[in-house]
């Protein structure tokens, strides 16, 4: 069976993590446009007020309380798909939940707990939806993040999951190809985004914790999440500095350690104790928030990832984002951030480049 996708408008679509965040703009924006909705979310209050929302607007939707960590549950979200609505065509891993803290306090069973939301719900989730769309044709959309490729202290948990989703994502998308199966597998690498993200992790800083900026709106992830539904997408960074990061990153791997290690500790700490009770690791939450109330610029649109879902103007904001990262290292030696005799300064990491040294 070839490949093709549907427009939203003849699409069912199955979302975990439907009632916060991006999910929730996510399910919003699809209902607008015309698709049928399958929420899936722990809290099920959360999940019934959604739900009548978008009924009340004149759209379809059904909602089934799904712990993603557990596979039964999420075998019954697919059955549930299939029941109602005939079957999916679109299923969205979204589901997520991150820690604020060294992994020499963080306890184990509190990042085991992460990892059976972040990486085995959505290996749960992506062979439930395997199972479906074989026979069918469809789109598998995994969210992961900008720190799939690169790590940051103080949410080590979150980050190892990432790196897990995208190892296991790129994994089963050639898995998928060799077998011929109709389906498109998207992983989508947001970048900081204000979202309910940091009152839902699990705190273990005196201090409440912050995004670190540039912060993006959860809009233009729903939006590359919707194209990635209709249009076969191999992967999609939401916001630039994602991907500028990225490629810091892999250019001078060590050289961004060290950026990390100067800026990121404080990056990602406010400046007042710890104010709320970061229940999301265990508890579900009762409200539909789709901002986490970010006191800095929010950048509502990435003009980037507009771009980047358009070939021939991604190669060039490749280039772009190569200049970004080399004209960001001089700014870093220029202003003086590393001056003890171990730093690896940006001068002489490009001269050992350019030299064929490293």
């Amino acid at each position: 069976m070839k490949l093709k996708l549907k427009p939203l408008a003849e699409q069912t679509i199955v979302i975990t993590g439907a009632t916060s965040g991006i999910g929730l703009v996510t399910t919003r924006m699809a209902a607008n446009q015309g698709a049928r909705l399958v929420l899936a979310a722990r809290g099920e209050d959360a999940l019934r007020e959604l739900r009548d929302e978008l009924r009340l607007a004149g759209g379809a939707a059904e909602f089934v309380v799904t712990d993603v960590g557990d596979p039964d549950q999420v075998r019954h979200l697919a059955e549930v798909a299939i029941e109602k609505f005939g079957g999916f065509d679109t299923w969205v891993n979204n589901a997520g939940v991150s820690i604020y803290g060294k992994f020499s306090e963080v306890a184990i069973e509190d990042q085991r707990q992460l990892f059976e939301t972040n990486y085995w719900g959505l290996v749960y989730g992506s062979l439930a939806a395997a199972d479906h769309l074989r026979h069918r044709g469809g789109a598998l959309i995994n969210v992961g993040s900008a720190l799939s490729d690169r790590a940051l202290p103080i949410q080590g948990s979150y980050c190892a999951s990432k790196h897990a989703v995208k190892g296991f994502t790129d994994a089963f998308r050639m898995e998928l190809e060799h077998d011929g199966a109709p389906i498109s597998v998207t992983l989508i690498k947001p970048s900081s985004i204000d979202t309910p993200y940091r009152q839902h992790a699990k705190n273990y800083l005196e201090v409440e914790p912050k995004n670190p900026p540039p912060v993006y709106a959860p809009q233009p992830v729903a939006e590359a999440i919707l194209y990635a539904a209709e249009n076969p997408m191999r992967d999609v960074y939401v916001g630039g500095a994602g991907k500028a990061l990225s490629i810091a990153s892999f250019i001078a791997p060590r050289l961004t350690d060290k950026v990390m290690e100067q800026a990121m500790f404080a990056a990602q700490k406010e400046d007042h104790p710890s104010s709320g009770p970061h229940q999301g690791l265990y508890e579900t939450s009762s409200s539909l928030s789709e901002r986490g109330g970010y006191n800095g610029h929010v950048a509502e649109c990435s003009v980037y990832t507009k771009a980047s879902l358009h070939p021939l103007v991604a190669g060039g904001l490749f280039v772009a984002g190569f200049g970004l990262a080399y004209a960001a290292t001089r700014a870093i030696r220029e202003n003086g951030w590393f001056n003890k005799p171990d730093s690896i300064r940006p001068q002489e990491f490009f001269e050992k480049v350019l030299n064929g040294k490293s």
